[in-house]
């Protein structure tokens, strides 16, 4: 990409452009200079690979408060009801703005077709084919870039929050872009980063989905909530090289069979209802099998046969999945597929209120990265694209006419960072090693089933590997720059080793986090399950809070 000259200064910067990050953009009052940084291109988020769809109580025979209840169900005594029904009643004239700038839902004639998920009570998803998250994505990035106030700064990498000089307020973030570290003034700093998948080794989450903006944050001492609550999808496509593509769980509905390497329906040996039990009961059953099994459990997989399936019903259902196992050298007609659960949808994240605003004035949290209080600890189905799209609204009402921007900054001459070819290449390839090791030890420890003594075990070696990290001199140039220090850091391919150390940075404090919030948390709820505390303590129907390394729990939630 070629290079282009980056403001020192804006109104607002949004780090993401996935649906909460665009869409936010697209909200903000256009008499606002607005900068979106993301770190691939403004196409590739987990927003761009949402199948499902986008939950609306629209329909004559629905109703806000039936999703209300639904959505409170699911969340499994943890939702916040206010943020709830804010959600829900304001999902119907979101839909509407959607269709406004473009969005092509698909139609029963002239009316929005819906459809019914898991756990809810009415049709009220509205979706695209099995593409609506790539036809949100497509038609808000048109928009952005029509936009003459917003400037797109694409493969770039926020590295941390820019406080001022006594830790009050955010003014700006450090950002690496084109082989330099800038740091870049603004008013007010919206994180839209997503998820957290790939600190597990088995993810439906793209590469780009590694807790920055909840690792970002939680560095500066914003509060982090209930961050042991992971959704786990039991049947994700897994084949070396290929995407953790998800397979519905309308196929096992339909007929379709989960075996072993054996040929053996397994899950029977966990629940009566087989390959039919409820999400989290498949994936622990196929979890606790390859346990039993398999070499590596953080790489097995188990088989998901749609042979039971009468063709002509898979080649009318299921087309887009015939086309994937295709792409991936699979014929579902002939051969199962391989399949293993996988980390799908991080409900926790860093506390915000309806306006999107955290503990730290000038910073705010949209979408997967933030908690609102919507999915308490299980998100109900095609709720997040929602969340999304309703508190990314809520930026509208932003305003920043009582603040004002630091005078620019002197800046000292720019320091340059370089090495040694072998000591950089001995540096590199403990990254590397890092990199590849961390997400298997949290799959292992703090996947679908948890216990004591392997979280703390787990503990003590990212604890270990944190120290190692922060040792390398790499690291510790980095660390060191402060806003009237840029840098410039001459290694080879210097984008892609930077963004390797950037993300396995904030990959080992996210695995931290997760740790010790699983912990921390001594019952089963919703997406966390303890082996040693298997059932719901009444005691425990409060939220997991956490600020600079200090835990606590809320007081014991009424709704």
């Amino acid at each position: 990409m070629s290079q282009i000259d980056i403001s020192r200064q804006f109104d607002v910067l949004v780090v993401g452009a996935g649906a909460a990050g665009l869409y936010t953009a697209l909200c903000l009052p256009d008499s606002l200079r607005v900068g979106i940084i993301t770190k691939e291109t403004v196409a590739l988020s987990a927003s761009d690979w949402a199948q499902g769809g986008i939950a609306a109580a629209i329909a004559p025979e629905d109703s806000p408060t039936l999703h209300i209840e639904d959505t409170m169900r699911a969340g499994a005594g943890l939702c916040d009801r206010s943020a709830v029904e804010f959600l829900a009643e304001h999902a119907p004239s979101c839909i509407q703005s959607l269709v406004e700038l473009g969005v092509a839902f698909d139609r029963h004639g002239s009316t929005l077709a819906l459809t019914l998920e898991a756990a809810h009570s009415r049709n009220r998803v509205l979706h695209a084919a099995d593409t609506t998250g790539r036809e949100v994505i497509t038609t808000l990035t048109a928009q952005v870039l029509r936009r003459p106030n917003i400037q797109v700064i694409q493969q770039a990498l926020a590295l941390s929050l820019w406080m001022t000089p006594q830790g009050e307020r955010v003014q700006g973030i450090s950002l690496f872009y084109q082989g330099e570290i800038h740091w870049i003034q603004a008013k007010a700093v919206i994180l839209a980063t997503g998820g957290g998948g790939q600190v597990f080794a088995q993810t439906t989450n793209p590469a780009v989905s590694t807790g920055d903006g909840v690792a970002i944050a939680a560095r500066a001492g914003a509060v982090l909530r209930d961050l042991e609550f992971v959704q786990f999808h039991p049947t994700a496509l897994t084949k070396p090289g290929a995407d953790r593509f998800l397979i519905s769980e309308a196929v096992r509905g339909e007929g379709a069979h989960l075996v072993d390497n054996e040929g053996r329906r397994f899950v029977f040996d966990y629940h009566p209802q087989g390959e039919l039990a409820p999400r989290d009961v498949v994936s622990r059953a196929i979890f606790s099998h390859l346990q039993r099994t398999s070499a590596d459990p953080a790489t097995a997989y188990v088989w998901l046969d749609m042979r039971p399936i009468p063709a002509e019903k898979i080649r009318h259902r299921f087309p887009n999945i015939i086309k994937v196992c295709q792409h991936w050298g699979i014929d579902v007609f002939t051969e199962p597929i391989p399949v293993a659960p996988a980390a799908h949808y991080w409900m926790g994240g860093i506390v915000t209120d309806l306006m999107n605003r955290t503990n730290i004035p000038g910073l705010y949290a949209v979408g997967e990265t933030a908690s609102t209080g919507v999915h308490g600890a299980n998100r109900l189905a095609s709720n997040s694209l929602l969340e999304c799209i309703v508190f990314g609204a809520q930026m509208a009402h932003l305003d920043l006419s009582f603040e004002q921007l630091p005078s620019e900054i002197a800046e000292l001459p720019i320091r340059e960072f370089q090495t040694e070819t072998d000591d950089w290449q001995r540096q590199q390839l403990h990254i590397e090693v890092l990199r590849q090791k961390l997400p298997r030890l949290v799959w292992q420890s703090a996947g679908i089933s948890r216990s004591q003594s392997g979280l703390e075990a787990a503990i003590t070696t990212v604890e270990s590997w944190q120290r190692d990290f922060a040792a390398l001199p790499l690291s510790q140039f980095l660390l060191s720059l402060n806003p009237l220090a840029p840098a410039r850091l001459k290694l080879p391919d210097v984008e892609r080793q930077l963004r390797l150390w950037a993300e396995t940075r904030n990959l080992l404090d996210v695995a931290d986090l997760i740790l010790k919030s699983a912990v921390f948390r001594t019952e089963s709820r919703g997406g966390h399950y303890r082996s040693d505390y298997p059932d719901t303590d009444l005691d425990w129907q409060a939220h997991t809070l956490i600020q600079t390394s200090h835990w606590w729990k809320s007081p014991n939630l009424n709704y």
